[in-house]
């Protein structure tokens, strides 16, 4: 990503794209205007396989309009947007939705079925199972491998309402990966988990990251805490504006944090996470 902003603050532009001369995901110079109102502005991304990019910004900052433009929800008032390959505006936006997984853990779903089930119903992206769409044994055995790797082996009897808000989280992430996509776009997943729930989703996503290498992730979130350890690129939204971008070592910096969440803070990490306090706070 080519970061904007105050030049002096904002960290070099991303490293190239490890994925070769096709990236995933690329948004060039694109800018959403809402009601007179510039959401984004200007804003360029590269995702390569098996990056996974973090979207960090204070609240109304813009990151889950970019997540939406990047699977393939929205059209931009202004610029490109390519994903996998295809440019939004050209193609089928329903049928390119096919190949992404998108996690919102705010999810409307509605459903009286059972782990495993609701795992496969991603397989038709539905709410639940289509009676003339038997999974195949492949499909099914897939299901479990996913279940086991979101650490919910446990539950996966265990009908939908019964589970907790971590527990759906987690459903939800394998019932993305059902399709097998390339992309997972995770739109602030650790949302109202209390703190095991939290160090399991992130536990799960960085199982899931080592035993899948091509598999590229964007992940939004507004609190360093919830970043898994694997995260390799970080983006950091203010304004609609892109304030830094780059690997991640370079642009979640106390310096760069503060400047953008424009309060003075000290960011540590340690064991491959990170902590954040406020710079007046002793060691």
């Amino acid at each position: 990503m080519t970061a904007t902003g105050p030049a002096a603050l904002a960290a070099p532009g991303a490293a190239p794209a490890t994925a070769g001369p096709a990236p995933l995901l690329r948004a060039a110079a694109v800018t959403v205007v809402r009601d007179g109102r510039r959401i984004l502005d200007d804003v360029s991304l590269t995702v390569g396989a098996g990056e996974h990019w973090a979207l960090l910004g204070a609240n109304g900052a813009g990151k889950s309009t970019l997540l939406s433009l990047l699977g393939a929800l929205t059209h931009p008032t202004h610029g490109t947007v390519d994903v996998l390959g295809r440019r939004l505006g050209t193609v089928d936006l329903r049928e390119l939705r096919t190949y992404l997984g998108h996690v919102d853990p705010r999810h409307p779903l509605r459903s009286p079925l059972p782990v495993r089930e609701v795992v496969l119903t991603g397989l038709t992206n539905s709410v639940a199972r289509v009676p003339h769409r038997q999974p195949s044994r492949a499909q099914r055995e897939r299901a479990e491998r996913l279940i086991e790797a979101l650490g919910l082996t446990a539950r996966a009897d265990a009908r939908w309402p019964t589970l907790s808000q971590g527990e759906r989280g987690r459903a939800l992430i394998a019932r993305a990966l059902m399709p097998d996509p390339r992309l997972l776009l995770l739109d602030e997943p650790a949302t109202g988990l209390d703190l095991p729930g939290r160090e399991r989703l992130l536990d799960s996503l960085d199982a899931l990251r080592a035993a899948h290498p091509r598999l590229a992730t964007v992940l939004v979130t507004h609190h360093l805490e919830e970043l898994p350890a694997g995260t390799t690129h970080a983006v950091l939204l203010r304004e609609g504006r892109v304030f830094a971008s780059g690997a991640v070592r370079d642009v979640v910096t106390s310096e760069l944090i503060s400047a953008c969440f424009d309060h003075p803070v000290r960011v540590e990490r340690r064991a491959g996470r990170w902590a954040v306090r406020g710079a007046g706070h002793g060691v």
